[in-house]
């Protein structure tokens, strides 16, 4: 058509490409590396500590809204706890049972945690430091969290009558002696431990106050100030009404993490039930960190660290706010001056075009959705309109994760008690959506949907739905290929890609893919889609090899990626002989990458960015030159639901879908691609040694977010030609 060939001239109009991302910076590259030595890679568990140290910096960011500042901190001390509760756990329990296993870089189980605690250490203090910095300047900004000495007569009145009628009747104080013996204390959970003397007699006493979950951490003053108070400092002030007849000698707060990780047996009979069984083990997994504020008296710190059996390795002392993911709770929606500007999701302008008649506008030519600058809308009118439509046969769909009230499940359980053929592929294994994915999978069975678990060993991580509608004579069928959740929450934090089409090849390969999930039925073969753990990792590793032979042969070769994460060390590899052949390899890798670029005689023709800025990028593109460079119209361009892992690669189901449609190749090539290369705001390059330096210039500021926000995608528009001369191009192409 003639809007796809125009608009395919954007990336014609690109002159030199990679070449202008600038130079590799020489002065932080390492000697060469032996090709074959363990320190060719970088280490997991280090450089996610890395990746949450660029969390921070944004909370530190002075050009962010102080709110926001508050979040990007917030969400560093969640991502910390969830380390800790997974990846620490998993080598713990490595340890314990005396595995003798090397990480990727040559590292023991032992030296890793050992790494671990010291990096552990220093993000805690990093992130202490920070809160310290953000209450002052939030304090400045009229937003305080009191501390009891700054509290006022009616506010102090105030906070006793609520405390009395608020918290003193679900909270529990414990003493501890032989008839009361220590008691369980959940999985993050905070609590005060006291030393007591009894007024009447002399004797001592050590007693626990659990704070209980359901109760804020941060307590709104009234008055016309935005005021809080943490709820430690409140339970300070109104010890005695929990025990009255006793003298408080001194007290202590602390904090606990648990192993979360759940392991599944694998000959299990009933996957529900043993998974259910898993969560309760999960419940009183054993405490592997333990965080204590500084001024607990030292018999009480030795008291819990005993009675919690932990290691002087995860034992934390904290000078400051304990539980700094709770600091959220401060984050007002009344102060939108210190919040990011609010933002409306687009609805794309050709859905709109055919009177919001999804199924119209994917038959007239492909469509892909950038989230969230456009809006997750568009995934629920396609399930709605499916469930709704009396010529739709079947849906089939994934699910993941989704949100606490679903309405990707809603429509669902209309569809199949409108009729239709509903098949729900549910993943009970994602990690902390267990519980949820079990409740949503017995909704749908009472509603006559077709439930599916899927495999023992092999998550089902891919994002597809698979519509078939009668139409004339005959059937056509209708796919969604994500690179997010079904998650209408998540769709509006996290960026990621949404492709619609009719293609039959596309449709039958879905069709193939769910007959794999549900049936153990595996496909003779794939038309246009590769899947893990069938074709996927040799899928990337044939597109590799195909650039390499091409720069041997002369012709242009480049590779741009872009993912989440990069760990599987034969794709690493690969991507070093690459750019010892002469393929130019840009990577936009937000978290864990262990690929080291820039060594000499390695990987010098390979740069590694990760973008951190207001939108977790989520969305996974793979781009091959294929003997015409990038950005080129003749690319080779996929979209994903799998990061470089081996666990993606090996022990999950997962998509790589093509990108044909000459529109939606611009859009996802020279539009987002060349965007997230160019970011000259959010991005971070990784150097040869394992650290990261911040992007600087003083010439024209882009930022990828920014411009997303602003201007519509290529796909989803009406217009029949794109502007001359793309705007992309005249915001990042000068110089």
């Amino acid at each position: 058509m003639a809007s796809d060939a125009a608009s395919g001239s954007m990336a014609r109009a690109i002159s030199s490409g990679p070449s202008e991302l600038g130079p590799i910076p020489e002065e932080v590259a390492l000697d060469a590396i032996d090709p074959n030595s363990p320190k060719r890679f970088l280490n997991r568990e280090l450089s996610w500590l890395a990746f949450n140290k660029r969390v921070i910096e944004e909370a530190m960011n002075e050009s962010h809204p102080l709110l926001e500042r508050v979040r990007f901190l917030s969400i560093s001390a969640s991502n910390l706890n969830e380390f800790y509760m997974v990846r620490v756990a998993g080598l713990m329990a490595q340890l314990k049972a005396g595995y003798a296993s090397v990480s990727e870089d040559g590292l023991t189980v032992r030296e890793q945690l050992a790494a671990i605690s010291r990096g552990a250490g220093l993000v805690l203090e990093q992130q202490q430091a920070c809160w310290c910095i953000l209450r002052e300047k939030l304090a400045r900004a009229g937003i305080i969290v009191a501390r009891r000495d700054e509290l006022s007569d009616a506010e102090r009145a105030w906070l006793e009558r609520h405390f009395m009628e608020q918290m003193f009747p679900v909270l529990t104080p414990i003493a501890i002696d032989p008839a009361h013996p220590f008691p369980f204390i959940t999985n993050l959970g905070l609590s005060l431990v006291l030393q007591l003397r009894q007024t009447r007699n002399e004797e001592r006493m050590r007693a626990l106050l659990p704070l209980p979950p359901q109760v804020p951490r941060f307590i709104r003053l009234p008055g016309p100030v935005i005021r809080f108070i943490a709820i430690e400092s409140v339970f300070g002030l109104f010890l005695g009404h929990l025990f009255p007849g006793f003298e408080i000698e001194g007290h202590g707060l602390f904090r606990i993490i648990r192993d979360s990780e759940v392991e599944i047996e694998e000959e299990a009979e009933d996957l529900v039930r043993v998974i259910s069984s898993a969560l309760e083990r999960r419940r009183r997994g054993s405490v592997i960190r333990l965080t204590l504020s500084k001024r607990t008296p030292r018999e009480l710190r030795s008291f819990i660290v005993n009675e919690l059996k932990v290691a002087g390795s995860d034992v934390f002392d904290v000078d400051g706010l304990l539980g700094l993911a709770d600091i959220r709770e401060i984050i007002v929606d009344e102060r939108p001056d210190l919040l990011f500007p609010p933002f409306s999701s687009r609805f794309p302008e050709r859905i709109a075009g055919f009177g919001g008649d999804a199924f119209a506008a994917i038959r007239e030519k492909d469509l892909i959705v950038h989230h969230p600058f456009e809006s997750f809308d568009v995934v629920l009118r396609f399930l709605r309109q499916a469930a709704r439509d009396p010529a739709v046969v079947s849906i089939k769909q994934t699910l993941y994760r989704t949100s606490k009230d679903s309405p990707v499940v809603k429509a669902l359980i209309e569809a199949a008690e409108a009729g239709k053929s509903v098949t729900a592929m549910v993943e009970l294994k994602a990690r902390f959506d267990e519980e949820a994915n079990i409740r949503w999978s017995r909704d749908l069975e009472r509603a006559g949907a077709q439930v599916v678990f899927g495999f023992i060993n092999i998550k089902t991580h891919a994002k597809v739905s698979l519509v078939t509608r009668r139409e004339g004579a005959g059937l056509r069928s209708y796919v969604h290929f994500g690179t997010g959740n079904y998650h209408p929450v998540t769709a509006r934090l996290y960026t990621d890609l949404s492709l619609f089409t009719c293609d039959p090849a596309l449709c039958r390969d879905a069709a193939r893919l769910f007959n794999l999930m549900t049936g153990y039925a595996r496909p003779e073969m794939f038309e246009k889609l590769a899947a893990s753990p069938l074709d996927l990792r040799e899928t990337i590793m044939d597109l590799i090899e195909s650039e390499i032979a091409h720069a041997k042969a002369g012709r242009p070769a480049a590779i741009w990626a872009k993912m989440n994460q990069l760990v599987d060390g034969d794709v690493i590899d690969a991507l070093y002989r690459a750019s010892q052949a002469g393929v130019r390899i840009d990577l936009i890798v937000r978290g864990i990458c262990c690929l080291r670029p820039g060594v000499p005689g390695l990987s010098q023709n390979i740069r590694v960015r990760s973008i951190v800025g207001r939108f977790l990028e989520h969305s996974r593109i793979i781009c091959f030159g294929g003997g015409h460079g990038l950005p080129s119209p003749d690319a080779k361009v996929f979209i994903s639901s799998a990061d470089w892992m081996p666990r993606n690669l090996n022990w999950r189901i997962e998509t790589l879908v093509s990108i044909e449609n000459p529109t939606v190749h611009a859009q996802v090539l020279d539009q987002i691609m060349v965007a997230n290369l160019r970011d000259n705001v959010q991005a971070w390059i990784l150097r040869s040694d394992g650290t990261y330096r911040r992007i600087e210039t003083s010439g024209e500021r882009f930022c990828a977010h920014e411009y997303f926000l602003t201007h519509p995608s290529l796909s989803g528009r009406t217009i029949r030609e794109p502007a001359p001369g793309s705007i992309l191009k005249r915001f990042i192409w000068k110089g």
